[in-house]
């Protein structure tokens, strides 16, 4: 990690009125980095982001960008920064060399025009007026514009929200790309498998709080301990006797069906610990599946409660 990082952020806070949005929020992304934000909506991802920016001014705290203050160095910081927002409003009747263009003349160094368009994928649509873009066309003109002053740091802001699968997943390819040229990427979001796929490191931000910075991996092995058994019965069974079984370290059920979800150091053991109780009590095994954990069992893990998607 760079001794000087390219986002640092200790202690950042924000109110609106009597809602608490930030709550004291740390962290620092080094350079070259897809740091993510993971959070639900309404837990204050977008605040934070628009913090770091400029937009916003925090109520406490502070923010250094490239060693910046972005309030007090806000022309400098500005030139070094892109930002992908949550909708891009353009008019209809612009075509998307001429956007680029102007968005260009902003920045005392923007990126050529056709280094660009080749890498958000837009040669071919260079002169076609924004209106006739598809959805996923039009987010990569967001993301263009984001990138027209060649920033050293990137804030996406939900980008792919409201995407099919597909286009989501050509936008991933495309920002990996952008990292691997060496941009520093702040990314919010609520997709659990897009934080897994895409950063480096992942913070998980629930009501204003963030739980815990580290790789996706990390945080799957070292919060996501033990199998995981999802198992379906003929007939309910107290969760206080699946715990009782050995190997079993916690048990949770789905909304009262006799589905459960069972955990412990080894799927094998609890099964067979279970396929033994069934037996006995008459009760009868009806589908069982070793699941990998996952970021989500993680977040769900750390606060309590699922992400729910918009």
């Amino acid at each position: 990690m760079n001794a000087t990082p390219a986002v640092e952020v200790r202690d950042l806070r924000k109110n609106y009125g009597a809602l608490e949005a930030v709550r004291g929020v740390s962290f620092s992304i080094p350079e070259r980095t897809i740091f993510g934000l993971l959070g639900p909506n309404g837990a204050g991802k977008t605040s934070i982001i628009e913090m770091i920016e400029g937009l916003r001014a925090p109520d406490g705290g502070q923010i250094r960008v490239m060693g910046l203050d972005p309030v007090r160095d806000a022309i400098r910081v500005k030139q070094l920064i892109g930002a992908q927002l949550q909708t891009t409003s353009l008019q209809d009747k612009i075509r998307v060399e001429e956007v680029l263009d102007l968005f260009g003349t902003f920045y005392a160094h923007p990126m050529p025009l056709n280094s660009l368009l080749d890498l958000v994928g837009l040669v071919a649509k260079r002169s076609v007026y924004f209106q006739y873009l598809s959805g996923g066309e039009k987010q990569r003109v967001a993301l263009a514009l984001a990138l027209v002053g060649n920033p050293k740091v990137l804030f996406l802001d939900e980008p792919t929200t409201g995407l099919d699968a597909q286009i989501r997943r050509e936008l991933h390819q495309l920002i990996l790309r952008i990292r691997q040229q060496g941009t520093t990427i702040l990314l919010s979001t609520h997709y659990i498998e897009e934080a897994e796929r895409l950063c480096d490191l992942v913070g998980i931000l629930s009501q204003g709080t963030l739980h815990a910075i580290s790789p996706p991996k990390e945080l799957i092995r070292n919060l996501g301990e033990g199998d995981r058994l999802e198992v379906t019965l003929k007939q309910p069974i107290p969760l206080q006797t699946l715990t009782a079984l050995p190997g079993v370290t916690e048990a949770t059920q789905s909304d009262g069906r006799p589905e459960y979800i069972l955990r412990g150091p080894s799927a094998g053991k609890m099964l067979a610990a279970l396929a033994v109780h069934a037996d006995r009590a008459g009760n009868e095994l009806l589908e069982a599946h070793v699941a990998q954990a996952t970021l989500e069992d993680v977040y769900l893990r750390m606060t309590g409660r699922r992400i729910e998607h918009a």
